[in-house]
């Protein structure tokens, strides 16, 4: 009885000293929302001291030695107490806790303090170099950055090599090797694949996409769909901004962005339902546990499925655009007034090798995030400067897609991550898509009539399948641990192709 009296209040006072840590750490959200989408230009200094400021009182407190004293008498009291006396929920939070606390005690509050406050002054500089096409005017803030990465992951520790520090933070239990081996075996049957596609002789009419779509139109239509699959309005927002971002704050306040071109359709919309995939997910993780494992993401990998799913699987298939094309053409009168819905799904899903990654099809999307994992991995491991990035950048376009980028920003300046210190990132965004495509062909075998429910606006049993098998756990399951409960395997690359296949084949003839 002693021990389960001492392990509640032990709990509880750790969970409350946890939960003013993620208070914290919201305020920066709010500061990091703010900046990226309504703060004035000459703002970017003291906002990064603002920012900076907060992560070395968040990092103090959560490092605090009360802390790890804390965690040592709960993880001696589940020795001795009989495992099924304990939680799920419970058992996460000091998995997950002391997981964070070990690694986040090996940083220096000053380090962390700066390197906040030079990520978030770096992201300014980022967003006025790509606006001026001048990797030069980014390339001081991004050595210092990987200088700092670099030493992170030597403060922290690695196995085999250093990217791997970085990148369990993002995604742990991943590592170079694994990702490699995944990639490479999806890169194996991706490239002949879309060389078939490529060679195929049915193109779609994309000038469809192309016409007049009045911005104050394509925000309302945006909200309705992203209101439709799930996301709640009263408990976010949508904004605008150079580079599209979700943030959960808090429970009842998950803002996504934008951004908009009045002459392409897909930037927008897709980018909505992509940020809104994100948001569904923040907004039904457990409210309760909020600031705490149980009630925050697995991994950015689960992150990304939850929206590559909403975005593509569902937002690119012909089910969706059987309810929605009607009212796309009452939106876009003049742009879609002469459009059947035949010509319009093939255009929205057309397959051609590009230069932006946020803009590009299912088929060409993961080798733009094999690149980037390749370069990231070649900068941590000192194989590659900093002021190589473009060249290096220009010849991997080349190989990969046959393309060569015109100009930075249309190249290596595209991507707001590298100025966030967001390296090990970039893997996360294959790995959702290989998630999504598991998860659907599960959620499929178990929802037989499910196309019909979509061809009717009713999506409401998948984002319930959603919440039931992966939001409301929290990180009660590592993601690896989640893909073996929902699905019954490993996770792959084979369910990702037979999507692909099954999908562009039939629009491509081949």
């Amino acid at each position: 009885m002693t021990s389960s009296t001492d392990l509640s209040g032990l709990l509880t006072s750790l969970y409350q000293e946890i939960r003013e840590t993620a208070l914290l750490n919201s305020c920066a959200g709010i500061l990091g929302w703010d900046e990226r989408t309504y703060m004035p230009k000459n703002a970017a200094y003291y906002r990064g001291e603002q920012i900076g400021l907060l992560a070395r009182l968040s990092h103090e407190k959560f490092t605090s030695p009360q802390i790890g004293e804390k965690l040592n008498k709960i993880e001696a009291l589940f020795k001795e107490m009989n495992a099924t006396d304990i939680s799920l929920f419970d058992k996460a939070n000091v998995r997950e806790i002391s997981r964070a606390y070990l690694r986040a005690v090996k940083l220096p509050g000053s380090f962390v303090a700066e390197l906040a406050k030079t990520t978030s002054e770096a992201q300014g500089a980022w967003q006025q170099a790509r606006a001026e096409n001048r990797f030069e005017g980014f390339e001081p803030w991004l050595t210092k950055i990987v200088k700092m990465k670099r030493e992170e992951a030597q403060l922290i520790g690695y196995n085999e090599h250093p990217y791997n520090a970085l990148l369990d933070e993002y995604e742990p239990g991943a590592t170079v090797s694994s990702i490699r081996s995944l990639f490479a075996e999806l890169r194996q049957e991706l490239v002949p694949f879309l060389q078939n596609i490529v060679q195929s002789k049915r193109k779609p009419n994309t000038e469809i996409l192309t016409r007049n779509y009045p911005v104050q139109q394509q925000e309302l239509f945006g909200k309705q769909a992203a209101e439709k699959i799930g996301f709640d309005f009263n408990s976010g927002r949508l904004d605008v901004t150079t580079h599209p971002f979700c943030s959960g704050i808090t429970p009842g306040d998950c803002r996504i962005t934008t951004r908009y071109n009045p002459k392409f359709f897909n930037e927008a919309f897709f980018g909505i339902l992509h940020e809104a995939g994100h948001g569904i997910y923040e907004q039904n993780l457990p409210s309760d546990h909020f600031g705490l494992p149980a009630g925050s993401a697995i991994s950015l990998g689960i992150h990304e499925s939850q929206s590559r799913l909403w975005e593509n699987q569902i937002g690119r298939s012909l089910p969706f655009w059987q309810y929605f094309f009607p009212l796309a053409q009452t939106a876009f009168p003049e742009a879609l007034g002469d459009v059947s819905l035949t010509d319009w799904l093939f255009a929205i899903n057309e397959v051609k090798p590009s230069l932006i990654r946020v803009e590009a099809d299912e088929v060409t999307y993961n080798l733009h995030i094999i690149l980037r994992f390749e370069l990231e991995v070649a900068i941590l491991g000192q194989e590659l400067n900093v002021k190589d990035i473009p060249g290096i950048w220009n010849e991997k376009m080349k190989e990969f897609f046959g393309l060569t980028p015109p100009s930075n920003q249309l190249g290596c300046l595209q991507d707001i991550h590298w100025s966030m210190g967001g390296l090990g990132y970039f893997p996360t965004y294959t790995l959702g898509n290989l998630f999504a495509a598991q998860f659907m062909n599960q959620f499929k075998l178990e929802n037989i009539t499910c196309e019909q429910q979509w061809q009717q606006g009713d999506f409401a049993s998948l984002k319930k399948w959603l919440v039931d098998k992966i939001h409301r756990f929290g990180q009660q399951y590592r993601s690896s641990e989640l893909c073996q409960q929902i699905t019954g395997k490993d996770l792959s690359h084979k369910p990702f192709m037979q999507y692909l296949r099954e999908k562009f084949s039939k629009l491509y003839d081949l």
